[in-house]
Order: structure tokens, then C-alpha cells, then sequence
């Protein structure tokens, strides 16, 4: 076990998470449960993983959420990208918060193979 709030790649997400949350707060009303929601959730889920991870006793138990955390990251992207396109988001900002979430995505995959290696 170790304390997630230590891992720089939590710290990233976590950021990122608070970035969304004021970016999806300017959505539609009749976005409110859907995809305002599903970003918001995805995002959370990347560092929520991260935590759990860290609290699992077994290398393997932390890689495998440390996956879900990588997969999480897929799903923002996709919300980012229907939110550009919407409209809801500029090309500007969809590439200044995709860059965030791939540096986080670079991260998880890096961690994941540390990991890995060290067994």
C-alpha cells in the first residue's frame, strides 16, 4: 500500500478533474445528466482508480487499476472530442485539456511498466 496523494500522476488527474468540473459547469441545462455527468464521472474515475490502486496490497491489484484508470482516460477523450464538436468546447481548449489527459495517459502506461518491470 502506498499513499496515492504522492504519486505525481494522481496529482495530474486530480488536477484535471477540477479543470472539467469548471469547464462542464458552462454545459447545456439538458446536458446536466448526460454528458455533463459522463465527463464528469470518466475524469473522477482516472484518479479514483489511481487511489484504489494504492490501496490494494498486490503489484498486480495496483496495475489493474492503474488499467482502469488508462481506459478512464480513453473515455475523456471522447467525451472532450463530442464536446468540441458540440460545441460546448473550442479547439483550443479541447487540445490545452487533451494534452493534459494524454500527459496523464503517458504517465499510467509508464507507471504501469515500472511496475511490471519490477516484479
Amino acid at each position: 500500500m502506498q499513499d496515492f496523494k504522492k504519486l505525481l500522476v494522481w496529482q495530474k488527474s486530480f488536477e484535471l478533474i477540477i479543470v472539467t468540473y469548471k469547464l462542464t459547469a458552462h454545459f447545456p441545462s439538458e446536458e446536466k445528466y448526460s454528458l455533463t455527468s459522463q465527463t464528469r464521472r470518466a475524469v473522477v474515475s482516472i484518479s479514483n482508480n489511481i487511489a484504489e490502486g494504492c490501496g490494494r496490497f498486490t503489484q498486480n491489484d495496483l496495475v489493474h487499476f492503474l488499467q482502469m484508470s488508462l481506459g478512464s482516460t480513453n473515455e475523456v477523450e471522447n467525451c472532450f472530442l463530442i464536446t468540441q464538436e458540440l460545441g460546448y468546447l473550442s479547439k483550443e481548449g479541447f487540445e490545452t485539456l487533451n494534452q493534459q489527459n494524454t500527459e496523464i495517459r503517458k504517465m499510467l502506461l509508464s507507471l504501469i511498466d515500472k511496475i511490471r518491470k519490477g516484479k
